[in-house]
Parts: structure tokens; sequence; C-alpha cells
């Protein structure tokens, strides 16, 4: 018995629903899926091993964590990353002040740095003298020292604290920002800079191995990124709500902005080029499809805003060129609460970013500390 035009049209929309049900699940499954390692082992490339013990001797508390394997990348060092990095020699071309620092301390980073791990505590993103020295850092170095000629490097104004909280001779050198810094041990420095009781607080308890305990979230961020030779670990709950003054006029953007709880980036050299990945972990699935859409809509408007000619009239031709690699060779994807922006930084690209001007230095000067020349030993 043939079916009824009624039976034939409640069959179809059942088999619909079906269809958009398993869609529904197919979908959720996918969302649910996590993305691939942030970091992934390249063939033929020095791969970074665990967490050194640097990153635990970090005071738990910092909002940003930061890491270079510098030994790892040195080994790049013909390759125009070692380069771009800062890590091949810096030549003659080198600025007379870093010339006079490496003839004064002994010390070259393009030579004797191997690690480094920074944790930062941004409070703001002024320019003036308080602004500048309340945004603390500290950095924890291996590597080749000269502890004799660094400390004469920085005796004449330098100053050597003690103290109840300050068990260790910690060096203090006065400027914009106040630096202070202390042995470890022959091959491991700690250098602080920004407030300077706060700072030398904290190269004790470093001395002391009173670290603090890192909340979980962090530690597994961190643990995430390990392998590589370059990476950076933020919660973005503790950094400067000056951060989000230019969105004010667009709630909407300030809005997705905010739903971003943390951000972690990794490096790692790929043959002769750099494939950078960061992940922003949102607080709901909403806004990070809303930030995706968002970065793919500013792909577009780049790409669109570098085709027109009066845009292009205003670059020079590497400046046109590294923008157009950069738009075209940034991917955007996200699953669940995160998102990812993956790029491969090439030889060709980095030919083409816009060169330093000259006479940049590589630590720039403030206005209020000596010259590097003359920092230099201390009052006890």
């Amino acid at each position: 018995m043939p079916l009824s035009s009624a039976k034939r049209a409640w069959i179809v929309i059942a088999i619909v629903l079906l269809c958009l049900a398993a869609a529904g699940v197919a979908y959720y499954f996918w969302q649910a899926r996590p993305l691939p390692p942030i970091v992934s082992t390249v063939p033929g490339v020095p791969s970074a091993g665990p967490p050194p013990d640097i990153l635990s001797q970090l005071p738990a508390d910092a909002p940003v964590v930061a890491y270079i394997d510098a030994g790892n990348l040195r080994t790049l060092q013909n390759s125009p990353l070692a380069a771009a990095l800062g890590l091949a020699s810096p030549g003659p071309q080198a600025d007379r002040d870093y010339a006079n620092f490496v003839r004064g301390t002994g010390f070259d980073y393009t030579r004797d740095l191997d690690h480094a791990a920074v944790a930062f505590w941004p409070a703001n993103f002024g320019n003036s003298p308080k602004d500048i020295n309340a945004n603390r850092a500290l950095v924890i170095a291996d590597g080749r020292f000269d502890q004799q000629k660094i400390s004469d490097y920085t005796r004449t104004d330098a100053i050597v604290t003690s103290g109840p909280y300050s068990p260790s001779a910690a060096w203090v050198v006065p400027g914009n920002p106040t630096i202070s810094y202390e042995f470890l041990s022959p091959t491991r420095i700690a250098l602080a800079s920004g407030d300077r009781d706060d700072m030398v607080r904290k190269l004790a308890d470093m001395y002391v191995k009173r670290y603090g305990t890192r909340d979980s979230a962090m530690q597994s961020r961190i643990q995430r990124v390990a392998g590589a030779p370059l990476f950076a670990v933020a919660r973005t709950d503790r950094l400067p709500q000056s951060i989000y003054a230019p969105l004010h006029n667009s709630p909407q953007l300030e809005q997705i902005a905010r739903s971003v709880q943390a951000i972690t980036l990794a490096g790692q050299p790929n043959r002769d080029n750099l494939r950078v990945t960061l992940d922003a972990e949102c607080d709901s699935l909403k806004n990070a499809v809303q930030l995706a859409f968002l970065l793919e809509t500013g792909k577009m408007a780049g790409s669109m805003a570098l085709s027109d000619p009066r845009t292009r009239r205003q670059m020079t031709p590497e400046q046109y060129a590294f923008l157009e690699a950069l738009i075209n060779r940034a991917t955007i994807n996200h699953q669940n609460k995160v998102v990812r922006i993956t790029l491969e930084i090439t030889p060709d690209m980095l030919a083409a970013a816009p060169p330093p001007k000259p006479g940049a230095s590589h630590a720039p000067a403030t206005p209020h500390a000596p010259p590097p020349a003359a920092y230099p030993h201390s009052s006890h």
C-alpha cells in the first residue's frame, strides 16, 4: 500500500531532524577535541628537554614567565633564525655601548649565555620614570660569567645590600629602572629590575631557596610548552588594566579581549624557519568563536588594505613583502575555548623585516642612570 503524502512528509522531517542531531553531536565532539600539542618534534632540529631547574627557581607569584634555551638555538648559528634572535655574533657593527660592556665585563650574550628564565610583574605601560620602575622583572641566567670583572664594572655606583631579609650580597645599581643582581653560583646569576626593596627581597628568597608554590593552572601551561627552546606564559587576570584602555570605545571588542584568561606562546626552529604558536584561552566557547572570527576578519581587512595601491605607495617594498607574508602565512584555528595562531617565519620574511634604526643600543639607556662604562662599585 503506497504511503500517503502526510506520512512521506513526516519521514522526511524525521530524517532531517536525525541528521541535524547527528551533526550537532559531531560538532560537539569536534569542538571538545583538543588542538594538537603546541610543541611538536621537528626532525633534524635539537629539541629542549623538560623544564630546567631555573624555571622552578622563579618566584611563583609572577603572572608572566618566559624562557629561552640560547645554547640550543645557538646550534643554528649559520641560519637567519639565529641572527634574528640576536644569538649570532654581533660583529664589528655592534654599538659602542655594548662593545664597552663586553670589554668591561667579559660577558657576551651571543657567546656566553646558555639559558635564561624571566619572571615579569607588569604594572603599567607608561614611559615616565615612576612607571618604568613600577614594572618589576627578574631574570635567572646560566652561562659563563667572570664575577670579578662584572663586580668591578658595577663598582663605582652600586651598593651592596645586606640585612635581615637579605642574607646574600645583592648589588644594587641606581638608575631608571633600578637594577639589582647577585651570583647564585659561578655559572648562574640573578638580575632584577624595578622597586629596589621588593626585588632585593625576592633575590634573598631565591638565595635561601624560598620560591613559593606556583598555581596548578600556570604550572600546567608551562609544562605544555616546556619542550620548546623559546616560550612564554601569561595570566591575563593580573596584567595591568591599562592594556584594555584602547578598547574602551568598543565595548564588544573589550569584552572579547577581557575574556582571554591566559596566553601561551612557543617558538621552535624548523630548519631555517621559526614556527611560532600562540594559544589564547577564553572563558567560554562563545567568546573563543568570536575571537577567532575577529582575527580572521582582521586578516581579510589587512589583505584588502595591502591590495590598495595607495597603501602600497606608503610602504617600502621590504615592508610590503614582510606584511604580505605575515598575513598570508598566519593561520587561525580554535577548539573549544582555545584560539590558536600559528605562523611560520621564513628567512625571506626576516630579510624583508624593517631593520633596526642605526645606532640603536642593545640596552636602551635611561635618563637617570649613568652610562654603562661608569657603572660600577659599591659602598658597604
